[in-house]
């Protein structure tokens, strides 16, 4: 067992075991399956009771390393890698709840996960109850009989709003409940909501993991014998994640650290220089004073994270006159990339939802959500400026 490391050095240092060749870095196992020594050794394979490789489905020494090196940053027990972020989000659910469960769930989360729980598990006979970030002395009130589930996003997509993780690990325990987090925003580099008592820590790896906007791909990490449900879940339903993915994936989280570090730098000072336009309703970024769970994010992130959220005035048709102003940023969907993105989430990744169901978590007409990128911090904020002033 090494000395603990710091986090930049595990996320670099942590590789799969060299082969005979020697190599450096890790290689790419492009194989659907792998061979056995004999026949005793198969069926000890297939019995789990020997470690070892498959079949990719299960198994493949990329997706082996990448799930150990996230364990490793997050601080969990065990975990499994999928296609997806969205795929993670599912399983991390469906795997562990049945027909008559109830999902207590922060009004806050990304647009796909409602429809998961708006409209598909309810095919299901799983229910759910909407909780506000903003209002966590309701929460208790609405756990059920049946409730087996709390999932929260922390910071939400888009709203920025933050939950207390150690009052809710607290909640969870006290009514033996599991927690599940969507750390995507965040990143393990940020926070770390196993520390603070979560079950199980979701993510999409695709956004600030990836952080090029390469791959799609997801994870699930947590408590062991939760992980083994899920594993099993996964296995049999075919959610894996590529080799080639996980690979790129894993070179990624080699720069995590000083790409965030980068990426909150921006945001930081794109929301300060913004916190007073005249042509801003508001922003809103974790560690700007202004936040309401400022000294909230202060205590559960190391930095504020790589998101700004403003709403321009004149609402939904100014905030697209903005958009189409844009010189330099790109106008995406997908987040955590190098490069700055805005994304108008009321007419694209929440446009699903009713007016009424997006106005409850923040989403207003005219609210603009920025990935700030890396690129110099100048040509940043003048392009927002200048989108701002070409729009009016």
């Amino acid at each position: 067992m090494e000395d603990k490391r710091n986090f930049e050095t595990d996320a670099i240092r942590a590789q799969t075991e060299r082969t005979t060749f020697r190599e450096h870095s890790v290689p790419l196992y492009l194989t659907s399956s792998f061979v056995f020594e004999d026949a005793e050794q198969a069926r000890a394979l297939f019995a789990d009771e020997v470690p070892g490789n498959i079949y990719t489905r299960f198994s493949n020494p990329n997706n082996t390393e990448l799930i150990n090196k996230l364990c490793l940053l997050e601080g969990t027990e065990d975990g499994i890698a999928t296609a997806s972020g969205m795929a993670a989000m599912y399983c991390s659910m469906a795997a562990l709840l049945k027909a008559g469960d109830h999902v207590l769930a922060s009004r806050s989360v990304f647009g796909s996960t409602h429809q998961i729980l708006n409209t598909l598990f309810p095919r299901f006979n799983i229910s759910h109850t909407y909780v506000d970030l903003n209002a966590p002395s309701t929460w208790e009130s609405k756990i059920l009989p049946n409730t087996k589930m709390i999932f929260v996003e922390t910071p939400s997509n888009p709203a920025l709003d933050i939950i207390d993780l150690e009052w809710l690990g607290k909640l969870a325990n006290k009514h033996k409940l599991i927690l599940n987090v969507d750390n995507c925003f965040a990143t393990p580099y940020l926070q770390n909501p196993a520390k603070w008592g979560a079950h199980l820590v979701t993510h999409s790896a695709t956004k600030f993991i990836d952080g090029q906007g390469r791959v799609i791909g997801g994870a699930i990490l947590g408590r062991k014998d939760l992980i083994k449900e899920i594993r099993f879940f996964a296995r049999h339903t075919g959610p894996s994640m590529s080799p080639f993915n996980a690979w790129v994936l894993s070179k990624s989280l080699e720069t995590l650290a000083v790409r965030m570090d980068r990426h909150c730098e921006n945001a930081n000072s794109v929301a300060k220089h913004l916190q007073s336009h005249s042509q801003l309703e508001y922003v809103k970024y974790p560690f700007l004073p202004s936040h309401p769970q400022f000294e909230l994010a202060k205590k559960q992130m190391r930095l504020g994270g790589g998101v700004v959220t403003f709403e321009v005035k004149g609402g939904i048709e100014r905030g697209r006159r903005f958009l189409n102003a844009l010189k330099m940023l790109s106008h995406s969907a997908n987040l955590g990339d190098t490069r700055t993105i805005a994304t108008h989430p009321a007419s694209t990744t929440h446009s699903k939802l009713s007016e009424a169901e997006r106005l409850a978590v923040g989403i207003t007409p005219g609210l603009i959500r920025v990935s700030v990128g890396l690129e110099n911090l100048n040509d940043i904020i003048a392009d927002i400026d200048q989108a701002l002033l070409a729009s009016q």
